[in-house]
């Protein structure tokens, strides 16, 4: 389903928006025009264990501009600064996107911010 004008939404909006649908999903009431026209898109593979996939922008519906994966997260080896190896939880993002209208070197800066605030929600709830 579409969330419509999540940008002038706060997180609670959207957090209750989310629910809405998803009632009206859970009793058959959602239609057409709930999933209609979406320009962006959020997919959570994870939630059913996917390590890692390409996420295909569906033109079918709208004008898509971009499709956001988010995946199962789990503990990797990491490379600390220091040199040390430890268990730390991974996620892996990724983003497609039409680039007719979002040129590369932004659709990276808005990955990496991404990946920003999800390694650290203070920068989400306090807006840094």
């Amino acid at each position: 389903p579409v969330i419509r004008d999540a940008q002038a939404m706060t997180i609670a909006d959207v957090e209750g928006t989310i629910g809405e649908l998803a009632l009206k999903a859970r009793n058959d009431a959602l239609g057409m025009e709930d999933m209609m026209n979406g320009t962006f898109t959020i997919t959570n593979g994870g939630v059913f264990g996917s390590m890692l996939s390409t996420p295909i922008l569906n033109t079918g519906f709208g004008p898509q501009s971009a499709i956001l994966g988010m995946h199962f997260t789990k503990p990797r080896p990491t490379v600390l600064k220091n040199g040390d190896i430890v268990p730390r939880p991974v996620m892996y993002l990724a983003l497609s996107y039409d680039h007719r209208l979002v040129d590369g070197r932004e659709a990276v800066t808005f990955l990496c911010m991404v990946r920003d605030q999800i390694e650290d929600p203070r920068r989400l709830l306090l807006g840094c």
